[in-house]
């Protein structure tokens, strides 16, 4: 697979990475373990070198998970996670708030380095601003810990551009992953011209819009019972159907390429930057491989145009988050 690199950092990576999230929380029961160990490692097969997690997936699971799948091929990957969310003290899922205090975060980095069994995490995000922390304090934190080779690369993600710009002084930033896909445009406005301007990578989560772009549900899909996708607003039978003209125009596109609908909206975003590393998550083989075959797809300014100007006449229904969770984005 083609390679991409991330900020002034010179952070190279896989052109698509692989979120892990999915294999143990969020979208229903947790798959099984042995399962996502041999799907991360068939992503590394593949060429894929990219890998998203976070300490609050589970909590702690999800890390421990990736860094059992990757010890074997420490060397050729690159390990993403994150920071910033004070946890349960019953260890349930979720949260209990966010809380990015220096001290903090150097508890959650001792984790995170013992639960994926490596030395040094490549990248480092905090997972959400936390308001109550001056972003310098966090970045000094950061910084710190990179000076002490705990860390490589300081990453944010949902962060707003005053935040970005105050953090970028302190300690420079590698990437900023941010929600982004073709029913998710907000990027396109004041954040990727900062990311521009201050060379950082932008790193798309939920790429295929938390699976809806695939073309693999409609109004009458269901979810599980413990699946996230029923608290979000875009997500009700009635957002999905208005929506589906977004995936009938992917899969229009696609009909002419030789392509599925979630390889161009795939594709896409990697057409939008040279520093733009989707990545998708998936639990089963054939959708990484089909996901995988997106890095070859390309499209001419023509055809990205055709594209942009039919997704222009699209408004998507409904709220990508219920307020509780879209106010702590963006800050």
């Amino acid at each position: 697979m083609q390679t991409r690199t991330l900020g002034s950092g010179k952070l190279e990576v896989s052109a698509l990475g692989l979120g892990c999230m999915g294999m143990s929380v969020s979208y229903g029961p947790p798959s099984d373990r042995q399962a996502m160990i041999s799907l991360i490692r068939a992503a590394v097969e593949r060429g894929v070198t990219f890998f998203d997690t976070a300490e609050v997936y589970g909590p702690f699971v999800n890390e421990e998970l990736v860094g059992e799948a990757l010890e074997p091929v420490r060397k050729q990957v690159v390990i993403a996670t994150k920071f910033g969310f004070r946890l349960h003290a019953d260890g349930r899922p979720g949260h209990a708030g966010v809380d990015s205090r220096p001290g903090h975060i150097r508890e959650a980095v001792a984790g995170s380095l013992k639960r994926l069994r490596v030395e040094t995490i490549d990248l480092l995000y905090q997972h959400r601003v936390d308001p109550e922390v001056p972003i310098e304090d966090v970045a000094g934190a950061v910084q710190d810990l990179i000076r002490e080779g705990k860390v490589k690369h300081f990453g944010l993600s949902e962060a707003g551009v005053a935040t970005i710009r105050r953090a970028h002084a302190v300690q420079p930033v590698t990437a900023l992953q941010n929600e982004y896909s073709l029913w998710t445009r907000g990027p396109e406005g004041e954040v990727l011209g900062v990311m521009e301007e201050l060379g950082i990578g932008f790193v798309p989560y939920s790429p295929l819009g938390r699976g809806f772009l695939t073309g693999k549900m409609n109004e009458n899909t269901t979810f599980e019972s413990t699946d996230f996708r029923n608290q979000l607003p875009r997500f009700s039978p009635e957002a999905r159907k208005s929506n589906q003209v977004l995936v009938d125009l992917l899969a229009a596109t696609g009909a002419r390429k030789g392509a599925t609908p979630a390889q161009v909206a795939l594709a896409w975003l990697l057409a939008q930057r040279p520093w733009i590393v989707p990545i998708p998550g998936t639990t089963k083989l054939a959708r990484l491989e089909e996901n995988i075959g997106a890095a070859t797809l390309e499209f001419s300014a023509e055809e990205l145009r055709e594209i942009d100007e039919a997704a222009a006449k699209v408004t998507v229904a409904g709220d990508r988050y219920p307020e509780s969770l879209e106010k702590m984005t963006g800050r």
